[in-house]
């Protein structure tokens, strides 16, 4: 692959990747942490194109992993928004369903880099030996001090790094779909350059006041854009409303799993008119004996519901039973259309201090008693 063909601006730059990933005599793979968010993403890409452009190695591809699935890419709402609005095509990227590392660690072709992150997560350990470079802005590990690219500064967003490299080279030759990911992405992680949140630093403003022109996009109509496309769950279906924000937990026998999800339970009524089905098909794909869904939405101001459900009629009536002597202030709702009283709780929240990092340990020690 001759790596300075990018004329196409990223999509063009993935295009000719994937083109030409199987028959690569060395593949640099570009990986963004495991949570997979906007920024891990973005800066995966836009590094990965940094990197082939400034290479002359022949047979060499850059390609950018995104370490998720390729179904859960449309969970993360903000991401889908960006790249589509950046003009790249969920298609065109690079997933887990695609690349393996194992497969090109065998082959002895394997070059990792790690961006936003510098320790590789549980699942990628076995792949330390392979780590070739590093860009991040979180708290340094002290790993892989030898690396000669290694950048690691604590800065708002790890696309502020990658875009520091971008520009170091010059504005002339940077694709407008870059510019918006990459200022996009530092506008969201640094809640709109507000001091107040206290995440932004001089280098992350400096970057999007040069990044933003190129964009062609206004500073305030972008982040108020990515805000709202962050909480905008219209085109998630139930299933994925459940798996976007979920954590899985297990008390002795019981298996139990607890749901984070922006929107109203009468919202969700309205959306889904087979909703406590849904929950129980969520319920049964993960083996579930009990499933709490802990609803947060701000209709004008912020509340707080909570759906308890559980096929043994047993242990639901333990659950409610403990939940409505707690407090956390729960008053009942009224029910959706085919929800089986033995089995299902609808509640409102008073107690708004109950997030699921404070719940889970209360529901932990019941389980296990």
């Amino acid at each position: 692959m001759s790596a300075k063909t990018n004329a196409g601006g990223l999509p063009g730059f993935l295009q000719e990747v994937r083109a030409n990933k199987e028959n690569a005599r060395e593949a640099w793979v570009v990986m963004g942490n495991e949570a997979a968010d906007l920024d891990s993403m973005a800066s995966a890409v836009c590094l990965a194109w940094q990197l082939a452009r400034k290479s002359s190695q022949a047979g060499t591809v850059y390609l950018p992993l995104i370490p998720i699935p390729r179904e859960d890419f449309r969970l993360r709402t903000e991401a889908a928004f960006l790249f589509s609005e950046a003009g790249i095509s969920e298609t065109e990227l690079f997933f887990t369903d695609d690349v393996s590392l194992e497969v090109l660690g065998k082959k002895g072709t394997l070059r990792l880099v790690l961006v936003d992150h510098n320790k590789p997560g549980k699942a990628f350990a076995a792949f330390l030996p392979n780590v070739a470079g590093v860009v991040d802005h979180h708290q340094d590990e002290g790993l892989f001090p030898d690396l000669k690219d290694r950048t690691i500064e604590p800065v708002g967003s790890a696309c502020t790094l990658v875009a520091e490299k971008i520009l170091a080279e010059g504005l002339a030759d940077i694709p407008s779909d870059a510019a918006l990911l990459l200022a996009g992405t530092i506008l969201l992680d640094t809640v709109n350059l507000d001091p107040a949140a206290g995440r932004v630093t001089p280098k992350d403003e400096a970057m999007v006041r040069a990044l933003l022109p190129i964009a062609g996009k206004s500073q305030q109509v972008l982040f108020d854009r990515l805000q709202f496309e962050k909480f905008n769950v219209a085109s998630l279906s139930t299933f994925d409303l459940l798996r976007k924000d979920y954590k899985e937990y297990s008390a002795g026998s019981i298996r139990y799993g607890m749901s984070s999800v922006l929107l109203s339970l009468e919202s969700w009524k309205k959306k889904d008119s087979k909703l406590p089905e849904e929950l129980k098909r969520y319920a049964e794909s993960r083996k579930l004996s009990l499933l709490l869904v802990m609803n947060a939405y701000t209709e004008p101001k912020f509340t707080r519901e909570l759906v308890v459900y559980s096929p043994d009629p047993a242990l639901f009536r333990k659950v409610d039973d403990f939940l409505k002597a707690s407090d956390l202030g729960l008053s009942p709702l009224p029910s959706p259309a085919g929800s089986i009283p033995d089995c299902f709780g609808w509640f409102a929240q008073a107690n708004e201090s109950y997030s699921r990092k404070k719940l889970q340990p209360v529901i932990q020690q019941l389980l296990e008693s």
